[in-house]
């Protein structure tokens, strides 16, 4: 028997996965269970299992990529749903770990490679965020919300969701008439521009990225508040001025952890004396980890999902109030198994705008993503912090108050 095989047959035990190679008989492993389903693999060639066993997560990615892992109708999604839900995040414990060698030696080099000093990281947004716009419009919602949406029911759809998120932010936030907002991370201005249609305030979005800041000065003019609305192509650390609120959504997974002091002081100078700052970002539920190489290589390079621990000592010791945490758990999952469909669904658009190995690469990252939520250590994490103590209510009820004013 293989190692693959020997692997395979430890580790699928709920559903079925069949292996097709050539020259030899198919072989199944696991059990039949009505809601695993049954996977069949076909591997192109005698070297796949080689890369297989080599380095499973990088090369799954890269096979199915290159059309020699292969699946019915290219849909990879069932089967990282497979393997993902045999080895959920809740049933790893006393799971077996890598050497201290080898998970020092991996730490040095993530660590290194998340410094993302300013030309780094401009380099590291343009990577994925530059992307054609055409690509973004096939999968995301009209808004372009490109973060974790925010399901009242997890049987909404995607716009219904994604502007349930934009409410639920904004109502922590309390803005108050005539306050000043910084967006960190604006994305194509959909946060700045519901934020200043909801509050009156006035919203600076600050972005990396060329082709973010373009659609996003586009929509501010043609909603005719581009005087109220603005932003700038710059970084956070380049900022001036001071704000009464302050949002970060989706941007500090690009920060690194040797900036995480950097990014909290920075937001601490930026901040009016009674300012309020409100981070989304993703994180993991275990203490400090890695990013695994297809994210990495792929995807977002430089990019890093924190653990809590690593947040809060990015802000211990400065002169700031935690006000409130919230974990959203299983929200992003939802919201990538939507953007997968989408993807998958305008297979023949992507491959126009690219070609068919980006198509591949790009719904493996969202099946990927999908089933790191759903199963895996990955959550959301929403942090409010303050300079002063009392610069929001003391309780939770303004928060649900304006958030069902908001979508209302």
């Amino acid at each position: 028997m293989s190692l693959l095989d020997l692997f395979l047959d430890r580790a699928i035990k709920r559903g079925q996965l069949t292996i097709h190679r050539p020259g030899k008989p198919p072989r199944t492993f696991g059990t039949p269970d009505p809601e695993m389903g049954h996977v069949e693999l076909t591997f192109a060639d005698n070297k796949v299992e080689r890369q297989l066993v080599t380095d499973p997560g990088l090369g799954a990615a890269e096979l199915f990529m290159d059309g020699r892992l292969q699946i019915a109708n290219d849909d990879i999604l069932p089967l990282l749903q497979l393997a993902t839900a045999n080895d959920k995040y809740e049933d790893r414990r006393g799971a077996l770990k890598a050497s201290r060698g080898t998970r020092v030696l991996g730490a040095i080099k993530h660590r290194f490679d998340r410094i993302n000093m300013e030309r780094r990281s401009k380099r590291n947004v343009a990577h994925h965020y530059d992307l054609s716009a055409r690509l973004y419009d096939l999968f995301l919602d009209k808004d372009r919300q490109y973060s974790c949406a925010y399901y009242t029911d997890p049987a909404n759809d995607l716009e219904t969701a994604q502007q349930d998120k934009l409410a639920h932010i904004a109502a922590k936030l309390a803005i108050r008439p005539g306050m000043r907002v910084l967006d960190i991370g604006c994305g194509w201005g959909g946060m700045a521009l519901y934020l200043h249609a909801k509050t009156g305030a006035e919203v600076l979005g600050v972005t990396l990225s060329e082709e973010q800041l373009k659609i996003a000065r586009e929509r501010a003019a043609a909603a005719g508040v581009a005087d109220k609305v603005t932003f700038e192509l710059i970084d956070y650390r380049r900022v001036e001025g001071r704000f009464d609120r302050i949002v970060s959504v989706g941007m500090f997974e690009h920060v690194g952890p040797p900036q995480y002091r950097t990014f909290f002081r920075k937001c601490f100078d930026l901040l009016a004396d009674d300012g309020v700052m409100l981070l989304h970002t993703i994180g993991r539920y275990g203490g400090p980890s890695v990013t695994d190489e297809f994210t990495t290589k792929y995807i977002f390079p430089g990019g890093y999902n924190p653990a809590l621990s690593e947040i809060v000592k990015g802000y211990e010791g400065l002169p700031m109030f935690l006000t409130d945490v919230e974990v959203l758990r299983n929200h992003y999952g939802w919201t990538t198994r939507q953007w997968y469909d989408r993807a998958y669904a305008a297979r023949d658009q992507i491959v126009a705008l690219y070609d068919e190995r980006f198509w591949r690469m790009w719904i493996f990252y969202l099946a990927g993503a999908s089933m790191a939520f759903l199963h895996g250590g990955l959550c959301n994490y929403q942090v409010q912090l303050a300079r002063r103590r009392d610069a929001v209510p003391v309780t939770r009820d303004y928060m649900f108050e304006g958030e069902r004013a908001m979508r209302g």
